[in-house]
């Protein structure tokens, strides 16, 4: 199995930044794509922003220019970097990743816990 602890989330005020961390921990063979996805109230989950193994990244419109993800992939480890924060940031940011454990076959998703981020107003 594998398991994603994510830290980093909290309380901050509008114009502030954020950093997100998601380490992947467990039965890895291997890892492929990560990313970040995020739900507010009442509201469907979307993403946020991802990257391939190989470092190439895909950001929501609503966040590009403010928000950046990076990855260690000798740490198995993702970041996201968030700055210009705004109230409508609020939201359970989740780690995501796609991954085959060592004793599958098949590439799986695989989500952490999940962590609160709230910009103040």
């Amino acid at each position: 199995q594998v398991q994603l602890v994510e830290s980093g989330g909290g309380l901050v005020q509008p114009g502030g930044s954020l950093r997100l961390s998601c380490a992947a921990s467990g039965s890895i063979a291997s890892i492929n794509a990560m990313g970040w996805y995020r739900q507010a109230p009442g509201k469907q989950r979307e993403l946020v922003a991802s990257i391939t193994n190989g470092g190439s990244t895909n950001y929501a419109d609503s966040v590009k220019g403010r928000f950046t993800i990076s990855r260690d992939n000798t740490k198995n480890t993702v970041w996201l970097q968030m700055s210009s924060l705004k109230p409508e940031d609020t939201a359970v940011y989740y780690c995501n990743t796609k991954a085959t454990t060592l004793y599958g076959i098949y590439e799986y998703d695989f989500w952490g816990q999940g962590t609160q981020v709230t910009v103040f107003s």
